[in-house]
């Protein structure tokens, strides 16, 4: 049996796999334009984007939104496909970012790191309702939460994306809800389904976190997602535009060596554990300071280290002085693959679950 199309709203994908957006410039408009030419929904990652523009250090802002355009086009002429950006919610630079990704036109936007409660009336103020409107979270109270307030404007989530305990990067949990074994995802999606069901029933739910093979694909399918997000599994791609030590981090890492830390962002995230992030731990690392200002409400003088560094300093490589976000089945990856060859696997795993 074929994987079934996802709908989102008025656009169709092919196949319900999203690829997730993974900053610092490691899902950009190659990755993108990949995914979107296999039929599924390639996303473009806006945190820092801007990192290949000659003015980035110093015209931050500017920088990144004139980037964030340019990945957009290059994406556009690269497929037809649908395409997506995620943009962190408590970046300073969200709105010109969305404004940005709006006049672009792009298909959907992603967003997700906090409450995305403004994101609807942005749109209204700039008069769109073609874009797509997805936020990210990782509870039934928040998606209430967000239905609530962009109803005040006469708008809804065109999908959920809804991330469990077991994805990379930044985590919507608590440290003690992160380490609960009640706490899983497959719990977290037949919550949701049941209040989307009562409440918005044309709302698709992506499942993302810790999914991996075409056969977790089915499982969530079966357990009512509409489609998943992958973001760990698209890293070890040929197209991804991560470095080449990046990937490498992700080839040699064990079970063991995928490890939960404390964001400067007061998150917990996941990652692979290397000498950075042991200098952190044992208070070896400061943050500095800093003048970019990249998230709201940064408490720098008590942040253990600079995540803007960190992460710019891993799409550089230099590992030494960052680390890499990952997902909890990262050290499950051998070889870097093409998407081709990566979304072949994926539909021949899950017809073989079928």
């Amino acid at each position: 049996m074929a994987m079934p199309v996802l709908k989102i709203g008025d656009l169709t994908a092919r196949l319900p796999i999203v690829q997730g957006g993974m900053a610092v410039g490691l899902s950009l408009s190659g990755l993108a334009s990949a995914v979107a030419n296999e039929g599924g929904i390639g996303i473009l990652a806006a945190p820092a984007i801007g990192m290949s523009e000659p003015d980035f250090y110093k015209n931050y802002i500017e920088a990144n939104t004139r980037a964030l355009r340019k990945e957009i086009q290059r994406a556009r002429e690269l497929t037809d496909g649908i395409l997506g950006v995620n943009i962190m919610v408590p970046l300073t630079n969200f709105r010109e970012l969305v404004e940005a990704a709006v006049d672009e036109g792009i298909d959907i936007i992603f967003a997700g790191g906090a409450l995305p409660m403004k994101l609807a009336e942005i749109m209204v103020e700039l008069r769109n309702k073609s874009v797509k409107l997805v936020p990210i979270v990782s509870s039934v109270r928040a998606l209430q939460l967000i239905c609530r307030s962009w109803s005040r404007v006469g708008r809804s989530p065109d999908a959920v994306v809804v991330e469990g305990p077991l994805a990379g990067g930044h985590l919507g949990f608590s440290e003690e809800e992160v380490n609960d074994p009640e706490i899983t995802l497959e719990k977290i999606i037949k919550s949701v389904r049941t209040e989307i069901n009562e409440n918005w029933p044309d709302i698709p739910v992506i499942a993302a976190g810790g999914i991996y093979t075409g056969e977790d694909i089915k499982k969530f399918l079966n357990l009512g997602a509409s489609g998943v997000q992958m973001g760990t599994r698209f890293i070890t791609t040929e197209e991804c535009e991560a470095p080449v030590e990046f990937k490498q981090a992700y080839l040699d890492a064990k079970e063991e060596d995928i490890v939960l830390i404390k964001s400067p962002l007061g998150l917990m995230g996941r990652a692979i554990q290397n000498d950075f992030l042991r200098e952190v731990k044992e208070g070896k690392r400061h943050p500095g300071k800093c003048k970019y200002n990249c998230i709201k409400d940064c408490a720098q003088e008590n942040a253990p280290y600079c995540i803007f560094w960190a992460l710019t300093n891993a799409k550089q490589g230099k590992l030494k002085s960052g680390f890499a976000f990952a997902g909890a089945n990262a050290w499950r990856a051998t070889e870097i693959v093409t998407v081709h060859e990566l979304m072949t696997e994926l539909m021949r795993e899950y017809e073989e679950a079928t």
